[in-house]
């Protein structure tokens, strides 16, 4: 029997935070338009959306190791299967568990919400899989930060308040932009640093078309975008997520500063923190402004 640190490991549990917070945000601008929230329905989209990422992690872990993505000396933090803790065929298992799990809740909501929540619970399975699975996984082209923009950000935000008042609003979108561009900046950490290393294995991403130069200055517009949004809201709380900006300055400069190595994995876990922080103040200040 594997130790459960080896399985709490595999989760990436430093990153799950990126399918909370768009699931928190989303159901608190919900609760100030309707001026109500079904907490069931939070729950069980606050577990799909954990469920589908952890499948995710689990399924990239596995499957990265087998393209020789990942290797015991890879730059960022220690993958089970690339280490020997745990067999390939063992983690699969975890992920379609997982995955099942997210079906099981998604079958609810859909219940729930209807057709449009079918449609995007498919994609958001399928995209899942697609990250690593596959010919043409979405982690190894150019496309993985837009894929975060929209599952990790758009889609999860607007899905969530969809499932609490049955609609959507444009400041719904506003927030989702806000909450996947720094989940977007995440990813772009993680490529930046490995780029070198990806590039022996075929996996070519937007960092290896952007060069460094250019990813620092994407970095920084992916930073710095999402405090623009208290200008678009009616909620004039929500420019309480200023309070953030500081750590995303400081991110900046270090992101430029820092040499390409294990450093980044710092700044990576920070860039996750980041957006929790931002989620969190996001949400106070829209229940302040009720």
């Amino acid at each position: 029997m594997y130790k459960l640190t080896t399985w709490f490991l595999a989760i990436r549990p430093k990153t799950l935070s990126l399918s909370m917070t768009p699931v928190l945000v989303g159901s608190t601008l919900a609760w100030v338009d309707a001026c109500d929230c079904n907490l069931i329905v939070f729950l069980i989209t606050l577990g799909t959306a954990l469920a589908i990422q952890v499948g995710t992690n689990l399924y990239n872990d596995a499957v990265d190791f087998e393209r020789g993505t990942d290797t015991p000396n890879r730059l960022g933090p220690k993958r089970v299967t690339a280490q020997g803790w745990m067999n390939g065929a063992i983690i699969k298992r975890g992920a379609l568990l997982s995955f099942s799990a997210a079906f099981i809740g998604g079958v609810y909501l859909t219940w729930i919400g209807g057709w449009p929540i079918l449609i995007l619970g498919v994609l958001s399975l399928v995209a899942g899989f697609a990250y690593t699975g596959g010919a043409k996984p979405i982690a190894y082209s150019p496309s993985g930060e837009l894929f975060v923009l929209i599952f990790f950000g758009l889609a999860a935000v607007m899905g969530s308040y969809y499932l609490q008042t049955g609609n959507v609003s444009a400041s719904s979108a506003y927030i989702g932009v806000a909450i996947g561009l720094l989940a977007s900046a995440v990813m772009l950490v993680n490529n930046y640093r490995d780029l070198d290393t990806d590039r022996q294995c075929g996996k070519l991403t937007l960092v290896h078309y952007l060069e460094r130069r250019q990813s620092r200055v994407l970095f920084g517009i992916l930073l710095t975008l999402p405090f623009l949004l208290p200008m678009v809201l009616q909620q004039t709380r929500a420019w309480l997520v200023v309070g953030a900006l500081p750590i995303s300055l400081y991110l900046i400069l270090r992101f430029v500063r820092e040499p390409p190595g294990q450093g980044f994995n710092t700044i990576l876990a920070q860039t996750v923190q980041l957006q929790l922080a931002y989620g969190a103040l996001l949400s106070a200040g829209l229940l302040l402004s009720t």
